[in-house]
């Protein structure tokens, strides 16, 4: 009964097995195997996007950094959601790989919303050279606390962001797990919506460690692949990088795993309403916020539930006071840990 993270679920064995499959024999090293021209062209028809520029690092902050890094000068600013992942997850590495280049935190609940955006970038511009100039904009899908923004939240937040010429970054760390919430299209949710850069995550969907980086402009290319070497994320023996991601793409796989882990969370979410928790966000995809009694954290805990994000004292306490978990699904979830995780409420 692992609800800790979906960092934690293991690598799918299609995956595992086209990593060894590429460990044979000698390949050309940094990007320049055969397999990643696959995944270039594979990505390119995936996202219904010919001219796009693709590329792998290992890990999403790599992703997220290195993209925003192409978009920002040292004296701006990225806007972004007070609980995006980029502000409360990468250790201030946006703000190294771009310089110095300052966060620029919209207030809210979960999702950012277009009025607040409109006012930060309003407050950032007038051309004083005493402050930060206004640069991208970064959204979190899924967001931090498990949310998934429709295609016209997007489209809101990409208008703000073009009426004053900002370019807008996805952090699609969950990506898949959105599409799936959404029953939409790569396409719809990037580029047809105004993103212009985009991280597709793996490693959190069932790789070993791969993120796609997608720039829908391609003369970004050559400035990306320029930070990433300089950034040390340019990986020699790339190919196992490469398949990875090859065998992800392959017959939807990606879009699979996101379907299974949503669906293990949707039960989950059910049992635990069901059981009367109180939850703390709406989960639309793979993560849950809830609150219950700390008895059934007791409960759980002696029963070997021990791995989900607890906030909270469990071992002392009223029994009755309701504390807050984070309990999240991976693509390997079965419904009998499922059942077995609510068997103890």
């Amino acid at each position: 009964m692992f609800f800790a993270s979906d960092n934690s679920g293991p690598v799918h064995p299609k995956i595992m097995q086209r990593v060894i499959e590429a460990n044979s024999g000698y390949a050309m090293p940094y990007g320049n195997d055969d397999i990643m021209e696959d995944v270039r062209t594979n990505i390119r028809a995936l996202f219904e996007a010919p001219e796009a520029a693709v590329y792998l690092v290992a890990t999403g902050t790599a992703a997220n950094s290195l993209a925003l890094a192409c978009y920002t000068q040292p004296w701006q600013t990225i806007f972004c959601a007070q609980h995006s992942h980029i502000e409360e997850d990468e250790c201030n590495a946006p703000e190294f790989y771009a310089g110095g280049a300052k966060l620029t935190l919209i207030p809210t609940g979960d999702k950012m919303s277009p009025e607040g955006l409109s006012a930060a970038i309003a407050h950032r511009t007038g051309g004083s050279v005493h402050v930060a100039q206004p640069g991208p904009v970064s959204i979190t899908q899924i967001t931090e606390f498990g949310g998934v923004h429709t295609l016209e939240e997007l489209r809101a937040l990409t208008a703000v962001a073009k009426a004053s010429d900002l370019p807008v970054h996805l952090d699609g760390a969950r990506f898949a797990n959105a599409i799936a919430a959404l029953g939409c299209t790569p396409a719809e949710m990037t580029w047809k919506s105004g993103v212009d850069v985009v991280s597709f995550g793996g490693t959190k969907n069932g790789c070993m460690g791969v993120e796609a980086v997608i720039f829908f402009d391609p003369t970004k290319a050559w400035e990306f692949e320029l930070r990433r070497k300089r950034g040390a994320h340019l990986f020699s023996k790339h190919r196992y990088l490469s398949a990875q991601m090859a065998a992800y793409l392959t017959d939807d796989l990606w879009l699979e795993m996101a379907q299974s882990a949503n669906a293990a969370s949707a039960r989950l979410a059910a049992g635990l309403r069901a059981n009367g928790a109180q939850m703390l966000h709406n989960p639309d995809a793979n993560m849950i916020f809830a609150r219950f009694p700390r008895a059934v954290h007791q409960k759980l805990q002696a029963a070997g539930a021990k791995y989900y994000v607890l906030d909270g004292d469990v071992a002392t306490g009223d029994a009755d006071e309701l504390l807050a978990a984070r309990l999240v699904c991976d693509w390997s979830m079965t419904d009998e840990l499922v059942d077995q995780f609510l068997s103890h409420f």
